[in-house]
């Protein structure tokens, strides 16, 4: 009888935690990675010394936080160390740590770092992606379940794209210069249930969300850097596609019904000028090619040497410049596709319509209560009708004018932005949206805050804050 009282009080907290799960923020950007919470009571006024619920002192990693029942969960590294910590959701209090010792270290641009992807979560553990390691399983409380080695990756800028849980699956895509693919493996047991190969798909940072049409299979929609894919989510096998230039994958898509909606920014001209010109300048040796030490000394591109040369070889030719200078052009901007069952190329009849203004750069688009936000560098914030791509505000968070990393999220009536110098703005939901206050925290944010049960969590660059009113 024991046993059996036992297994239902299991069954039943089990239950209780995939529940919640569906509410709370298990992924980035929450659920499906649209940035919305359904909770209320959320604050609108907090600083590091004001609304504060607790705040933790956390190595660096530009992931953000998730929040699964009474746990958190982020990553971040310190040297070789790979971490994944759990905390306390309601009191800060730290439950475990575990750490594993990187084996290789990719060299990656400055802006980005070892532990920049996001975790998942579900009532059987946690998931985490570490680029120099693969991905990692561990339970809620803390024992590592099981490790599928991935890599190493051909990504000068490194990864960002995040892991989601699907069901029993864990997916996770993996864009790189060459040999890019989207993977799922079991969640049990970490092992491969499919792979297909992304080919033709360059170096992007893009988390895919999945799209459920009201007829026909659970769909895997996936931004690159030249296109966007849809992959039966269930086989791997793909479904449709439909050309889009960026100048990187960037950002979440998003549903509104049987619409996925999608922002890129390209650009109508090449961004950087024709190689004979920068060989006039730079080529010393007159080989027809440019070495590191010849153009390291750029102004604009010399740190971007890695990207611009595909091969590794440590020269930059003709044939590597043309296909940088074409990278972002092409079909770009905010647009809103209803793929209605597709296979094959989407035509135009596909696109609902375009928007082509004021186009962020890395932050996902958001809709919330039937309005569509977008944040952009410079604090330009524009909102749109999502079934008709109408304009209905744009104007500036003038007190947040910075650099902008962190998508929007939603709940309660009000969208928050965060900016890189750690600004977060309060708007009304609204399509004619205002500027309730903007929140400084004093120091830089690149991680998507999450929302959960009326509290707001920010990671700032060494600190965790947990914002909430008194309750």
């Amino acid at each position: 009888m024991n046993c059996l009282r036992r297994f239902w009080v299991l069954l039943l907290l089990s239950l209780v935690v995939m529940a919640r799960a569906d509410a709370q923020w298990t992924r980035f950007r929450g659920q499906n990675g649209s940035g919305v919470d359904t909770a209320a009571g959320y604050p609108v006024d907090f600083s590091p010394s004001k609304s504060v619920i607790w705040k933790a002192s956390v190595p660096y990693g530009q992931s953000s936080p998730i929040v699964l029942g009474s746990r958190l969960f982020l990553t971040a590294s310190e040297g070789d160390r790979l971490l994944t910590i759990c905390r306390h959701a309601q009191t800060g209090r730290e439950l475990w740590r575990r750490e594993i010792r990187r084996e290789r270290a990719a060299k990656t641009f400055k802006a980005n770092d070892p532990a920049s992807p996001t975790p998942a979560a579900d009532e059987s553990g946690v998931f985490v992606f570490f680029p120099d390691l693969g991905l990692v399983s561990y339970t809620l409380q803390g024992k590592e379940r099981w490790r599928h080695p991935l890599g190493p990756f051909r990504n000068f800028y490194g990864m960002a794209a995040s892991p989601l849980v699907v069901g029993d699956l864990v997916v996770l895509v993996c864009d790189q210069q060459t040999g890019s693919f989207v993977i799922a493996v079991d969640r049990i047991t970490g092992r491969q249930r499919w792979k297909t190969e992304r080919a033709g798909t360059t170096i992007g940072w893009a988390t895919p969300m999945v799209f459920r049409p009201a007829k026909g299979t659970a769909e895997l929609i996936v931004l690159g850097t030249t296109r966007l894919d849809a992959y039966t989510l269930a086989t791997g096998e793909q479904r449709w596609w439909r050309p889009f230039a960026s100048m990187g994958g960037l950002g979440t898509p998003v549903a509104h019904g049987d619409t996925i909606l999608v922002a890129t920014l390209g650009t109508n001209e090449p961004f950087i000028p024709a190689f004979e010109t920068v060989l006039a300048k730079y080529d010393k040796d007159q080989d027809g090619r440019l070495s590191l030490q010849e153009f390291r000394d750029d102004p604009d591109l010399g740190e971007h040497f890695g990207w611009l040369d595909a091969n590794n070889d440590n020269f930059i030719d003709t044939q590597e410049w043309n296909a940088a200078q074409a990278l972002g052009m092409g079909e770009y901007g905010a647009v809103a596709l209803r793929p209605d069952n597709a296979q094959g190329q989407l035509g135009d009849g596909a696109v609902r319509w375009r928007f082509m203004k004021n186009l962020p750069y890395i932050p996902a688009p958001l809709v919330y209560q039937d309005v569509y936000y977008m944040v952009r560098s410079g604090g330009i914030i524009t909102s749109l009708n999502p079934a008709t791509g109408e304009l209905l505000k744009e104007g500036r968070s003038r007190e947040a004018l910075g650099e902008y990393y962190a998508s929007p999220v939603a709940a309660d009536g009000k969208v928050y932005l965060a900016s890189e110098e750690g600004k977060m703005t309060v708007l009304n939901a609204a399509a004619k949206w205002e500027v309730l206050t903007v929140n400084d925290l004093g120091e830089e944010v690149h991680a998507t805050p999450a929302l959960s049960e009326a509290r707001i969590y920010v990671r700032t660059r060494s600190s965790l804050y947990c914002f909430g009113t008194s309750r």
